[in-house]
């Protein structure tokens, strides 16, 4: 059966076309779930898919509406699956657990508060690992999440769900979460976009809302534009997330055309050798970097003057200080602690050796590695490096317990390159990179100094009108 033209319309596309009433709410509902039944079994990234008649049912009030001339937003009519860890009132919020397989919130999370006022319509969730914790989409509960490209293959995590979706156009855009590449690793391994925005321009809410995560939320896209347009709607001030940064995500709906003739770009690479690659992962990145000198940008190797095995150490004692206490109230109950991951214990584990000190002096290194970080921008405008060390692993692996011949210790470690950006702060925006040797994808990070989202959205812009992997190569499952 050939690929729905509707399901392959950008967002942009198909938002203009529902409210010029060129297609109805109703159509796109319809090639949505046509497309997602076909596809969705072999890949299992959206997960709780709500009931076709309900969703026809919201999809014709949302009709109605158009006819009335009451359009809610940017989003209206478009189907949108939230990540399994983001509360989306009436559905399903299980993160992946089986603790919360029965869990349905009765409110929504502020950005999907946000989507559902500009009109999206939630019909259902992405799957996600469990509690988010590292980037490979598998759980217990709902099972993994295959690649796009490869169905052998991992989708990344934590937002794998969301990536997988995208490529497969099974949703025309999707939110994600990220700590330690969440949003960026998936994009890459899927060949999407995935941006990680500065801390506060994305609020969500949470029981302390004044000890705010290296997570943060942001958008998915398969087009610049189009992340914009999802950016547009999640950003601005909330009073329940009071560090969240004023104003309205209205300035992201402006025009991203940039001359980046002379810009100076910094390649990060590997760090000065300190982090190991899979062969091909560095290569793929380094031919995508010549893309951006076609756009008239400088580019040069660059290097913080700062320990990264430092910082490294004090993300590991700040994420077990932040993810640890989340997880204790199941860990001090024994039968809830028999059904956590592994990665999961040892986060709560190692949290409780922490002292004040510890956590004190960690935040200490995490400065000392984001003055060093800020110190480059004197010289570059921005930095690059890929999104994942490795390639895609395979599905049945539950992580790389080595990359390029040395041992990896933990469950993140092979994404530690990755988690010294997350410290950083910085606004880092995945595109894809290309196509390794055996033809899976890898992604490129666009850093920019905290707050300059909109410099990442141009360069990003001007980077995919010059090459535009995600138009150019589809996976194998929507070429027939």
């Amino acid at each position: 059966m050939p690929i729905s033209d509707i399901v392959m319309m950008d967002a942009r596309g198909l938002a203009t076309a529902i409210a010029s009433r060129k297609l109805s709410c109703a159509e796109v509902m319809a090639a949505y779930l046509d497309h997602i039944g076909r596809l969705n079994p072999q890949v299992n990234a959206i997960i709780a898919l709500q009931a076709r008649e309900g969703l026809l049912a919201q999809a014709r009030e949302k009709d109605e509406q158009v006819a009335r001339g009451e359009i809610l937003g940017p989003l209206h009519g478009l189907p949108h699956a939230g990540k399994d860890i983001l509360a989306v009132k009436g559905l399903p919020m299980t993160f992946g657990s089986p603790i919360f397989k029965d869990f349905v919130p009765a409110a929504d999370a502020i950005p999907v508060e946000r989507m559902r006022a500009a009109g999206a319509i939630f019909i259902g969730k992405t799957n996600t690992p469990e509690f988010g914790l590292g980037s490979h989409t598998v759980n217990s509960l709902h099972g993994a999440t295959r690649n796009a490209y490869d169905l052998t293959k991992s989708a990344g995590g934590s937002s794998g769900g969301a990536a997988v979706a995208l490529a497969l156009r099974m949703l025309p855009l999707a939110d994600g979460t990220d700590y330690g590449g969440s949003l960026r690793n998936p994009a890459g391994w899927n060949n999407v976009l995935g941006f990680r925005t500065s801390a506060g321009l994305v609020p969500v809410a949470g029981e302390d809302v004044w000890s705010p995560s290296i997570s943060v939320a942001g958008p998915m896209a398969r087009t610049v534009s189009d992340l914009a347009l999802l950016l547009s709607v999640q950003a601005g001030y909330d009073p329940r997330a009071p560090q969240s940064l004023p104003g309205t995500g209205a300035r992201f709906l402006s025009p991203l055309d940039g001359d980046f003739k002379g810009a100076r770009i910094g390649w990060l690479g590997d760090l000065n050798g300190w982090a190991p690659y899979e062969p091909g992962v560095l290569a793929v990145c380094e031919t995508a970097l010549k893309t951006f000198e076609a756009l008239g940008a400088r580019v040069e190797a660059a290097m913080p003057d700062s320990a990264p095995e430092a910082a490294w150490k004090a993300f590991i004692k700040i994420r077990q200080w932040q993810q640890g206490p989340s997880f204790q109230l199941h860990y001090n109950h024994p039968a809830r602690r028999a059904l956590l991951k592994p990665e999961a214990v040892w986060e709560v584990e190692e949290s409780m050796k922490l002292s004040p000190f510890d956590v004190a002096n960690a935040s200490a290194a995490r400065t000392r590695w984001t003055n060093a970080v800020q110190q480059l921008f004197g010289d570059h405008d921005f930095l690059v490096m890929p999104t994942a060390q490795v390639f895609a692993f395979d599905i049945a692996e539950d992580w790389p317990h080595q990359v390029a011949g040395q041992a990896m210790q933990t469950y993140h470690e092979w994404m530690k390159a990755v988690c010294l950006v997350s410290l950083t702060g910085c606004p880092s925006l995945a595109v894809p990179a290309g196509f390794g040797a055996s033809g899976q994808a890898m992604g490129l990070q666009i850093i920019a100094p905290i707050h300059h989202e909109m410099d990442c959205l141009k360069l990003a812009h001007a980077y995919e009108q010059a090459k535009n992997w995600t138009a150019d190569v589809l996976p194998a499952l929507l070429r027939g």
